[in-house]
C-alpha cells in the first residue's frame, strides 16, 4: 500500500498568527514537523501542503517537498483532499502542523491501522488514555479534545467538553485524549471532502464531527506516546 504524508499548512492562525515559521531551538515549527515525518519510514513520500508564499519558502529552503494548495479550505483535510487529486497513493495520512515533536511511531502506527479498516471508506486516527495526574489539568481545557469509543475501538463521539460526564462519582472510567492525526483511505478522502458542513461540526469547531453525523466509522488506534501540539503562544513554553 502506497501511503502519503501531508502535513498542512497555513499562516494565519487565529488564535496563533505566524505559527508555523515560530522559531523553536534554530528551526521553525513546520521543518520540525517535517523533519520528524520523514523519519517514518511507512510514508512513501511527505509534502507539506500551504498557501502561504513564507512557508512553502522555508520548506523548499532545507530541500523539502511542499505544494501550494488554495487559501479558501477551511481544514486540513481540504487541503490533503487537494493534494490526493494530484499526487495518487492507495492512502493518506493528514500530520498536524502544530505538534513539532511528533513521533515517527505515531505516525507508523497510523499507517499499520489503515491496511485493517475498510478499503473503500476507511478513516483513523489516534487516542491516548489520560492518567489519572492529569485528569484535572487535560479535561478542563477545551484544546484538548475528548474522545469516547465503543467496545471495538471506532469513535462515538469528540468534544471540547469533558466526556463521558461522569454522573456516577464512583463509576470506574477511562478518559481519552484525541491525538489530531488522521488516515484516509483516498475513497473515503474524496467522501468526506464533499460533504456539508454540520451541526455539531459548528458547535464544537471540530470537522471529525461531520464524518459521524454522515454515518462514516473513524478507527482508533491506542498510543501512549505523548505530544505536544502549539495551539497558542503559551504553549511554547511547554517544549
Amino acid at each position: 500500500m502506497k501511503i502519503i504524508g501531508i502535513i498542512p499548512s497555513r499562516y494565519g492562525s487565529t488564535r496563533f498568527p505566524g505559527k508555523p515559521l515560530v522559531d523553536i531551538k534554530g528551526k521553525t515549527m513546520i521543518q520540525r514537523v517535517y523533519e520528524q515525518a520523514c523519519k517514518a519510514d511507512m510514508l512513501a513520500d511527505v509534502i507539506v501542503a500551504t498557501d502561504d508564499e513564507r512557508i512553502y519558502k522555508n520548506i523548499e529552503s532545507i530541500g523539502g517537498k511542499v505544494m501550494y494548495t488554495a487559501s479558501h479550505h477551511q481544514s486540513g483535510t481540504d487541503r490533503c483532499n487537494e493534494i490526493a487529486k494530484q499526487i495518487d497513493a492507495d492512502a493518506y495520512i493528514n500530520i498536524q502542523g502544530d505538534e513539532p515533536f511528533i513521533q515517527p511511531e505515531q505516525i507508523n502506527q497510523l499507517a499499520k491501522k489503515l491496511y485493517e479498516v475498510p478499503k473503500e471508506n476507511g478513516l483513523t486516527t489516534l487516542i491516548k488514555p489520560i492518567k489519572k495526574d492529569d485528569e484535572i489539568e487535560l479535561l478542563n481545557n477545551p484544546n484538548i479534545i475528548k474522545v469516547v469509543i465503543n467496545r471495538h475501538f471506532k469513535a462515538l463521539y469528540f468534544s471540547r467538553s469533558t466526556i463521558p460526564f461522569c454522573r456516577n462519582q464512583s463509576a470506574e472510567v477511562q478518559f481519552y485524549k484525541h491525538i489530531g492525526m488522521y488516515g484516509y483511505m483516498k475513497n473515503a478522502l474524496f467522501s468526506i471532502a464533499n460533504l456539508q458542513s454540520s451541526m455539531l461540526e459548528n458547535v464544537e469547531q471540530l470537522e471529525q464531527l461531520r464524518w459521524l453525523e454522515n454515518g462514516f466509522d473513524i478507527f482508533c488506534s491506542q498510543t501512549m506516546l505523548e505530544t505536544h501540539s502549539i495551539d497558542v503562544i503559551e504553549d511554547l513554553n511547554k517544549i
